[in-house]
């Protein structure tokens, strides 16, 4: 048995297939799904898991480089914002959240994902993408290599 993090086997599974520039959206419970390929259905009652809870997880298990969320959230809803802020910078310091019109978050990045994450979250423009990334700091310590200035901030964090 796994000893800790995600149990489910679908979500897990669904990280490890991720690729670099790939999209995963941890969405509500409302969030439109169009190809069932790409969801992973968690949700199990109102607020149950929660987005945060959901996102917290995969943070552990995924090496990201990007998060989107709605720029509504951030006016709308700011504790919701600082949480995931605050679950961001905990991993990769100084990293900036991106923010977009709900409308064309939604229109953007649901054709785009890999696989769509429903949970039970009733939050408003609570939803999140995470583009996946590599260990640059990993890829670039390789004897020869260096590191070009777009990945040097990202070869510092500490992806553990």
């Amino acid at each position: 048995m796994k000893k800790h993090g995600i149990y489910n086997k679908a979500l897990m599974t669904a990280i490890a297939d991720m690729g670099h520039e790939e999209y995963i959206v941890i969405g509500d419970a409302g969030v439109p799904i169009r190809k069932p390929e790409q969801r992973i259905d968690l949700a199990v009652a109102q607020d149950l898991p929660t987005i945060a809870q959901v996102l917290n997880l995969i943070m552990d298990e995924f090496i990201f480089e990007e998060v989107i969320v709605a720029e509504e959230q951030k006016k709308f809803n700011p504790e919701h914002f600082k949480n995931i802020e605050d679950m961001v910078h905990k991993r990769y310091e100084g990293m900036e959240i991106k923010t977009m019109p709900h409308y064309d978050f939604f229109a953007e990045y649901l054709p785009k994902a890999k696989y769509i994450v429903r949970t039970g979250s009733l939050m408003p423009w609570g939803n999140v993408v995470l583009k996946a990334g590599i260990d640059a700091k990993i890829w670039f310590q390789k004897p020869g290599c260096i590191t070009p200035d777009f990945y040097e901030e990202r070869a510092s964090y500490d992806n553990e």
